[in-house]
């Protein structure tokens, strides 16, 4: 499969086809450390809210401290962050797609083994007050909003390939990035933006339309969390299946909150 890396940056910017953002990739620890250990447990996340959520709940859990001294969660902007992190098996634990963990064979090389999935689910364009339509002339001028992060096939991908096959370019298409499926939809509803690229979620009932959204392409392969497991550490599984389900708990509405945990430790 070829891959190809490209660099965003993690401030919102607005930018045409061709800018190559600058990048920064991240990274945020427990407040203190856990032991005298010297061994960290290293997570691999694209979206900073879940990082942040993840970070408190595996800097509070009694396997980890006693397994490990600390806790690093890195917030990946890029293809190039994935390559870095999963490629070369620098995470113990990662939110990313089952295409990529493939690509890389990562779960022959490393024994990245997954442990919890969320739903699959459709790209659509949506719009606050008509129906969106996929055609160059309707498309033309649109102030469009989509993420910045180029391996999000709903937020980046697809409505990229949509563009480039209607022979929209850069000159005719001014594109507005921003960090999270959320931050797209305060956007939209502040008037920023007239359409975003994203997915539809059930609480998206509540703020927007269903009548004001148009599909984009076949269904799109979920998230996926992996676990590092060279070593048979059932204890370290069980933990993380205990903090992906307290995650899902602690989320009010939204894509976290519906996930599904594969051969559970828990039951």
């Amino acid at each position: 499969m070829a891959i190809v890396f490209g660099y965003l940056g993690f401030n919102k910017t607005f930018k045409k086809f061709g800018e190559v953002p600058t990048p920064i990739t991240q990274t945020i620890q427990c407040e203190t450390r856990l032991s005298e250990n010297q061994s960290f447990f290293s997570v691999y996340i694209t979206d900073r809210a879940v990082a942040e959520a993840v970070l408190n709940l595996l800097c509070n859990d009694s396997v980890v401290k006693r397994q490990f001294g600390d806790v690093e969660v890195r917030i990946g902007h890029s293809d190039l962050d994935t390559f870095r992190y999963i490629n070369h098996g620098v995470s113990d634990l990662a939110l990313i797609k089952s295409n990529i963990v493939e690509a890389f064979v990562a779960d022959q090389i490393y024994g990245y083994e997954a442990v919890a999935t969320y739903p699959d689910y459709q790209a659509y364009f949506i719009a606050l007050r008509e129906k969106p339509q996929i055609t160059k002339e309707y498309l033309l001028g649109q102030r469009i909003g989509i993420l910045d992060y180029p391996s999000s096939r709903s937020g980046h991908i697809i409505p990229k390939t949509v563009f480039n096959s209607l022979g929209l370019t850069e000159n005719t298409v001014t594109l507005s990035y921003y960090n999270s499926h959320q931050e797209l939809r305060n956007a939209l509803r502040a008037g920023e933006v007239d359409i975003i690229s994203s997915y539809w979620d059930h609480a998206d009932n509540e703020t927007l339309s269903k009548n004001y959204i148009t599909p984009i392409d076949d269904t799109v392969t979920g998230m996926r969390w992996y676990l590092k497991m060279q070593t048979q550490n059932t204890d370290l599984k069980c933990a993380i299946q205990t903090m992906i389900k307290n995650l899902a708990a602690s989320q009010s509405k939204g894509y976290y909150k519906r996930v599904e945990l594969l051969e559970d430790c828990l039951e």
